[in-house]
């Protein structure tokens, strides 16, 4: 990353990590108590909508947009144009490897932007160290 972070310092970019997750209106599953011998049961109501964030941090800045479902190729590419037109400079983008991330949709559209926006993924994990524990 120290190489990465000279490079955009020489380029004049800024360094934006970008991240999504989902959120839902499902409620959690909890321990409660009932009376021995009976059943406990939990009463709630909901809907199965879902809510995304798609949300990138800067050193200066927080910059976030909400879409309804879930993240896909569509809305990446409507968050980097709202990204790059907010920052007005060129921008070095961090992320994971996300599969959206690595779409020809998104691809397509960096290459339109003729160097305003580059593109950096994150290591992936290495499966012999890590375990789920951990």
């Amino acid at each position: 990353m120290a190489g990465t972070k000279k490079i955009a310092a020489r380029q004049r970019r800024i360094i934006v990590f970008i991240d999504e997750s989902g959120l839902s209106e499902r409620p959690c599953r909890a321990r409660t108590w009932a009376p021995r011998g009976e059943t406990p049961v939990l009463q709630y109501s909901f809907s199965w909508k879902q809510l995304s964030a798609i949300a990138g941090v800067s050193y200066f800045r927080f910059y976030f947009r909400l879409f309804p479902g879930s993240i896909k190729s569509p809305q990446i590419v409507e968050f980097l144009k709202a990204l790059v037109a907010t920052i007005g400079k060129k921008v070095l983008i961090i992320w994971d490897r996300l599969q959206a991330h690595r779409s020809i949709f998104v691809r397509e559209y960096v290459e339109q932007q003729r160097g305003k926006i580059a593109l950096e993924l994150l290591p992936g994990v290495d499966p012999l160290w890590y375990t789920p524990d951990s």
